[in-house]
């Protein structure tokens, strides 16, 4: 277990450092990009106070058995599993939990790498001028080529991947700290540029009214599903990704505390991301309920009617960028932790490694929306909806909710009330209550809500 004294070894520098790490791997697609459209796809404000009910009661308690359990644990995933089991008088079986949360994030990585390139794309061509004064049916088009060239998406991949294994290949304290401590104050710099554009964009009190203003008859029984599955992606849970990071944090970190500011940060840049972007949307007479589209279509064509547009359409795009790198380092630090512990590997030559493969890999994704487009593995669902569907639909879920079930009702006790500071029965009967009961419930409220329609297409139910 050489690797085990690597991850004991290393540390982040600071709580903080901790705290931007895990809120960077967080911080991503999912608020900058996925939560605005859903939240426009399913009412606003009232969908928004669904959200955050579910980070409460859902997320947080599962993102405090995760850290806990990293923490406890001082090494990668699978290790951690193998570590926490024999200690608690269990079955070596759980560490197949660590494997699921391990193949999880690198599946998600693989296509998670090409919208990115998306993204870096978009930076070039709002940058140069490509959108100003552009018509809808131009900007579409824009996006529909980028789809169809897959040597593009292949080379706007291979530049988001480089960047990523470059990183993670330097190692906690000199890749990791270092490129969280540039990203993400750029990210929220960003951001902040951002808001004050929209602020002035004419369209601001549209776009705050709509996302707080409580009109329930907006929102469907759906939107709690679909809420909860957001918060459950945007927080990184189930993936072992903060069990990894939970293996770098001090032991005079107080676990609670620091995992709510975290879930506190991505919450509030996903409203920030919202309030970005829908005075913009609102200002230019464009439909909030645009899906996916909102950003590489609705966006693009607004910017390019607004004074210095293609100035603010760059940030926003370098924003989107920003986020979606931090968030890459998280997906492939927990596989890169087990192989460099298991095998004594060195870091730089996994990280290349785990990139080659993870690019190859994405490949799939890239040929889903041209020479594949026609290629369905399961269903009416091609590569890319299959990958994304067994990823965040049925392993997510499922591991989020065997983790908090582990860490609550399977780990002694009194190691569980050590790591959360647990001084007293009631605190420690509430953390139960909440983390084994509601959060595995809410999990599998949405597992099934999810899973059972693909079984019903399936087999024609």
């Amino acid at each position: 277990m050489a690797l085990q004294n690597n991850s004991s070894q290393s540390r982040w520098s600071s709580r903080w450092l901790f705290v931007l790490a895990a809120a960077g791997s967080a911080v991503g697609l999912g608020n900058i990009w996925k939560f605005p459209y859903i939240a426009g796809e399913n009412g606003g404000g009232a969908f928004v106070l669904i959200y955050l009910v579910c980070i409460a009661l859902v997320g947080i308690p599962i993102m405090i058995s995760e850290v806990l359990m990293g923490r406890e644990g001082r090494s990668s995933p699978i290790h951690t599993m193998r570590i926490l089991a024999k200690k608690a008088g269990r079955s070596q079986r759980w560490a197949l939990l660590g494997w699921l949360g391990v193949i999880t994030g690198f599946l998600i990585l693989s296509y998670y790498a090409v919208i990115a390139g998306w993204a870096l794309n978009y930076v070039w061509l709002t940058a140069s001028g490509t959108f100003d004064g552009a018509s809808g049916d131009f900007v579409s088009q824009a996006f529909s080529d980028l789809q169809a060239d897959p040597l593009q998406m292949i080379a706007y991949q291979t530049v988001f991947m480089v960047l990523t294994v470059w990183i993670v290949g330097r190692g906690v304290t000199a890749g990791l700290e270092k490129a969280i401590q540039w990203f993400m104050p750029a990210l929220f710099i960003l951001l902040i540029v951002l808001l004050i554009y929209s602020f002035n964009s004419g369209g601001f009190a549209q776009g705050w009214a709509f996302m707080f203003d409580l009109k329930w008859d907006a929102v469907g029984p759906e939107a709690w599903l679909i809420a909860m599955g957001q918060a459950f992606f945007t927080l990184s849970l189930g993936m072992g990704t903060m069990m990894a990071y939970g293996a770098y944090v001090p032991e005079d970190a107080k676990l609670s505390t620091t995992v709510v500011t975290i879930a506190l940060l991505d919450t509030m840049v996903a409203i920030a991301a919202g309030l970005a972007i829908f005075p913009i949307v609102f200002a230019n007479g464009l439909e909030v309920s645009q899906g996916p589209g909102l950003t590489f279509v609705t966006l693009p064509l607004a910017f390019g009617q607004l004074p210095f547009g293609s100035f603010f359409g760059a940030v926003f795009f370098i924003l989107i960028s920003f986020a979606a790198i931090t968030s890459a380092i998280s997906l492939t630090e927990p596989a890169l932790a087990y192989l460099t512990e298991e095998y004594n590997a060195k870091r730089q030559r996994v990280a290349i490694s785990l990139g080659v493969v993870c690019w190859l890999m994405g490949l799939g994704t890239v040929f889903s929306f041209n020479i594949w487009s026609d290629f369905f593995v399961v269903g009416e669902l091609n590569f890319f909806g299959f990958v994304d569907y067994l990823s965040q639909n049925i392993m997510l879920p499922l591991g989020g909710m065997l983790i908090t079930i582990f860490a609550v009702w399977l780990l002694p006790k009194e190691m569980v009330d050590r790591q959360l500071g647990i001084t007293s029965p009631a605190m420690s009967w509430a953390w139960r209550i909440v983390a084994g009961i509601l959060a595995p419930l809410g999990v599998l409220a949405i597992f099934i809500f999810t899973v059972w329609p693909l079984i019903q297409s399936l087999f024609n139910l």
